[in-house]
C-alpha cells in the first residue's frame, strides 16, 4: 500500500470514527432532553436521593450551599440517567467502528457483548442503589453521635453516588473482561485460577481506595468483584476456543 492510500485510509478512519461518536453524542443529548422533560431532574434526583433520605431522621432534608447548585446537580444526575439509557447504542457504535478489524468469529460476540456489557453494568448500579447504598447509609447514621445533624450537600452526595455507580458498574463488567482475555488468547483459565489469590488481595485494594472508608462498603465491593471473576471463568471455559481451531478468515464487509 501507498503512502497516499495510506493516509486516505487513516482520515476515512477517523471522519468515521468522528461521525460514531457525533452518534453516540446526540443519542445521549436526545435521550436527555427528553427525560429532563418528563418526568424532569428534580423526580430523578429525588429518587437518587432516597437511600440517603431513608437513612435521616424523619423531616430532615439535604442542602444546597451553592447559588445554581439546586438546578446543576439534577441535570447533571439526569445526563447520567442518559447516557445509562443510551448506553446498548452507544456501545454498538464502538463495536461497529473496530468490527471491520476484526475476524469474522469475533464479529459474532457483538451482540453477546453489548447485551451482556448492559445489563452488567447496569446491575451493579441497581446492587449500588438498592444494596451498598441502603447499608452504607444506615451504618453511618447509627454511628454518628446524637450531637451531629445530618444535612449532607446535594453536590457532594451527588459526586459520592456517580462515582459509587461507576465503581460498581464497572466491577460487573469482570466476567465480560475475563471471557474476552480468554477468547483473545491473551490469558487462560488455568492461568487465571493460578491468578486467583492476587485478584482477591486487588479486590480488597480496589474497594479500599473507591469506598468510603468503612469495611461494610469494602465487602460490598471487593465481594462481588470476586464472585464476579470466578462467573468469568466459568463462562470461559464455555466459550474459548478449541486449540488450533481459530477462524482465521476475515469477512468481506
Amino acid at each position: 500500500m501507498t503512502e497516499e492510500a495510506q493516509n486516505e485510509t487513516f482520515i476515512s478512519h477517523l471522519v468515521e470514527l468522528r461521525d460514531r461518536l457525533l452518534r453516540a453524542v446526540a443519542s445521549v443529548l436526545v435521550i436527555f432532553v427528553v427525560i429532563f422533560l418528563y418526568p424532569g431532574a428534580a423526580f430523578i434526583y429525588d429518587t437518587l436521593a432516597q437511600p440517603m433520605l431513608a437513612s435521616l431522621p424523619q423531616g430532615s432534608t439535604m442542602i444546597a450551599t451553592g447559588v445554581i447548585t439546586p438546578f446543576m446537580v439534577p441535570v447533571k444526575v439526569t445526563l447520567l440517567a442518559a447516557f445509562i439509557i443510551a448506553l446498548p447504542y452507544v456501545l454498538y457504535q464502538a463495536w461497529a467502528f473496530i468490527a471491520p478489524g476484526l475476524y469474522t468469529h469475533e464479529k459474532r460476540l457483538a451482540l453477546p457483548i453489548i447485551v451482556s456489557s448492559t445489563l452488567l453494568f447496569i446491575l451493579g448500579m441497581v446492587f449500588c442503589y438498592f444494596i451498598v447504598f441502603r447499608t452504607v447509609f444506615q451504618f453511618i447514621a447509627s454511628v454518628a453521635p446524637q450531637s451531629i445533624s445530618q444535612t449532607p450537600d446535594i453536590e457532594a452526595y451527588s459526586s459520592f453516588v456517580m462515582t459509587m455507580f461507576l465503581a460498581f458498574g464497572i466491577t460487573f463488567e469482570v466476567p465480560v473482561a475475563v471471557v474476552l482475555l480468554i477468547k483473545a488468547g491473551i490469558v487462560t483459565v488455568d492461568k487465571l485460577r493460578e491468578i486467583r489469590g492476587y485478584v482477591i488481595v486487588g479486590a480488597f485494594v480496589i474497594a479500599a481506595i473507591v469506598t468510603p472508608p468503612d469495611v461494610i462498603s469494602q465487602f460490598l465491593l471487593a465481594g462481588p468483584l470476586c464472585i464476579l471473576y470466578e462467573i468469568g471463568i466459568l463462562v470461559g471455559r464455555l466459550v474459548k476456543a478449541p486449540e488450533g481451531k481459530a477462524d482465521t478468515s476475515m469477512d468481506s464487509d
